[in-house]
C-alpha cells in the first residue's frame, strides 16, 4: 500500500460526513478500512497522521470510489502539485461522490492540466517583492514571512502551488536570520505574518525558536500565523502548543476554512484550546466553484465559525494561480454572497470579499453598492431590503 511511512491507519469504519445519509447502508458498514489497525492513541496523534499521509491513488481506492479521471490526476500531479492528504481529511471524504467539497479540495482532477490564458505562475508577485529568500514585503508596514513549503494537506486551488509541496523543507537558520534581520532594519514593519506551507507542522520547540527570533525586535507589535492545520489536521493542536504560543502575545490566527463540514468535533476542540490560551481566531475562505459559491453555504459557514469563536475575516477571490481556472467564479457570484449576508445576519458573520489583485496589487475589496447618489450634501442610500433613505451631510464641514 503506498501510504507514506506505513500500512497502518482507524478502526471505526469510514463514514461520510459529505453524504446526505444520515445512517450509512450496509454496504457502507462494510468498505474496506486502510486504518482499522490503528489505535485510538496513534490516530489521535499528529505525528502519526502525518506519517500516514495518503500520496497515491490505491490507498484512495480502499476508502474512496476514485474516478479513472481522478486516478490519471493523482498519479499525474507529482509534476504540478504532489498530493497529499491526512487520514483524519480523507475519512471526511464521501466514498461515491467526486463533487464532495471535502474531495473536490484535496484530490485532483485533470482539469489542473488545462491552463488559462489569465493563469500566472506568481499571481501575487510575491516573488518580486521579497528583499530577502523567504520574506514577502508588499505593504508599507508588514511582512510575510514564509517558513516552510509542506502543508499537512495540498489544497489544489493553492495559490502558492508554484512552491508549496515541492521539498517539504523549512528555512534554514541563515535565512530566517537574513530575513530577522531586514526586520530589525526596517523599523516601519510592525506586524510579521508567519505562514507557508504551514508552520503549524513544526515542533514545538522549532516554531518557538522562530517566535521567539522575531518578538525580540522592538518595533513588532504582533505577530500573526496563517494556518489550515486546524482544519486537516486538528490532533495538532496540543496542550504543549497553546501554552507555548501563550508566550508571544500579541499572537493572532488566521485559519483557512471552506466549507462547514469540515467543521468536526474535532475542528471545535482544537480551535476551543486556541482560544481559550487568549489567542484570537479569524477566517481566510477562498471562493471556490462547486464548493462554496452558494449564498446558502458561505453563510453557514460563516455562523458555524462564530460558534467555535472564530471571526470570518476574509472571502477571497480565487487566484489565477497556474491550473486553477475551474475553481474560480465571477466577481459577482462574491458580491452576491456578500448581498445575501449584509442585514441578513450578524454583522461578525460578515467578511470583507476581496480580490488580491494580480501582479502585486494587495487586497482590493469589493462588494455591493449601497450608495445611490450624492449631491450636495445629500447622500442616498439603499439598505440591505432595497429600501431608500436619505443621509444629510453637516452643512458646516468643519472648516
Amino acid at each position: 500500500m503506498n501510504v507514506a511511512g506505513s500500512t497502518l491507519l482507524p478502526r471505526e469504519p469510514i463514514k461520510s460526513v459529505c453524504s446526505a445519509e444520515v445512517n450509512p447502508s450496509a454496504e457502507e458498514e462494510h468498505q474496506p478500512n486502510p486504518w482499522k489497525e490503528a489505535t485510538e492513541e496513534e490516530w489521535d496523534d499528529w505525528r502519526w497522521q502525518l506519517r500516514h499521509r495518503v500520496t497515491r491513488a490505491e490507498p484512495l481506492k480502499l476508502i474512496l470510489n476514485l474516478s479513472p479521471e481522478e486516478i490519471e490526476a493523482i498519479e499525474a500531479s507529482k509534476g504540478r502539485m504532489a498530493t497529499a492528504i491526512t487520514p483524519y481529511f480523507a475519512k471526511l471524504m464521501d466514498r461515491n461522490d467526486s463533487n464532495c467539497p471535502i474531495r473536490r479540495q484535496a484530490i485532483p482532477t485533470m482539469a489542473e492540466f488545462h491552463l488559462s490564458p489569465a493563469d500566472l505562475f506568481d499571481p501575487c508577485a510575491e516573488d518580486e517583492n521579497s528583499p530577502v529568500h523567504g520574506l514577502v514585503h508588499r505593504y508599507p508596514d508588514r511582512v510575510l514571512l514564509l517558513v516552510t513549503d509542506k502543508c499537512a494537506v495540498y489544497c489544489r486551488y493553492c495559490t502558492r502551488r508554484r512552491m508549496v509541496g515541492s521539498s517539504e523543507k523549512c528555512i534554514t537558520q541563515e535565512e530566517l536570520d537574513e530575513a530577522v534581520a531586514y526586520i530589525q532594519a526596517t523599523k516601519k514593519i510592525r506586524d510579521v505574518l508567519i505562514s507557508g506551507g504551514d508552520p503549524l507542522l513544526f515542533e514545538d520547540d522549532h516554531l518557538e525558536s522562530i517566535l521567539a527570533k522575531v518578538r525580540k525586535v522592538p518595533h513588532v507589535e504582533i505577530i500573526r500565523i496563517g494556518t489550515r492545520v486546524p482544519v486537516t489536521l486538528p490532533q495538532r493542536i496540543t496542550p504543549s502548543l497553546t501554552s507555548m504560543l501563550k508566550k508571544y502575545h500579541p499572537l493572532w490566527i488566521s485559519i483557512h476554512f471552506s466549507h462547514p463540514k469540515e467543521i468536526t468535533k474535532e475542528v471545535r476542540r482544537a480551535c476551543a484550546m486556541l482560544a481559550e490560551a487568549g489567542i484570537p481566531l479569524g477566517s481566510q475562505t477562498v471562493l471556490l466553484r462547486g464548493i462554496n459559491d452558494r449564498p446558502v453555504v458561505m453563510k453557514r459557514l460563516m455562523h458555524e465559525l462564530l460558534k467555535i469563536r472564530v471571526r470570518p475575516y476574509y472571502i477571497y477571490q480565487c487566484d489565477l494561480a497556474m491550473g486553477t481556472e475551474h475553481f474560480r467564479t465571477p466577481i459577482a457570484v462574491g458580491i452576491n454572497i456578500i448581498e445575501k449576508l449584509r442585514g441578513h445576519t450578524t454583522g461578525y458573520a460578515v467578511p470583507s470579499f476581496v480580490i488580491d489583485a494580480p501582479g502585486g496589487g494587495g487586497k482590493i475589496p469589493v462588494g455591493p453598492t449601497y450608495m445611490i447618489s450624492q449631491d450636495k450634501g445629500k447622500m442616498v442610500l439603499r439598505n440591505y431590503q432595497g429600501k431608500v433613505f436619505e443621509y444629510q451631510e453637516p452643512r458646516n464641514n468643519g472648516s
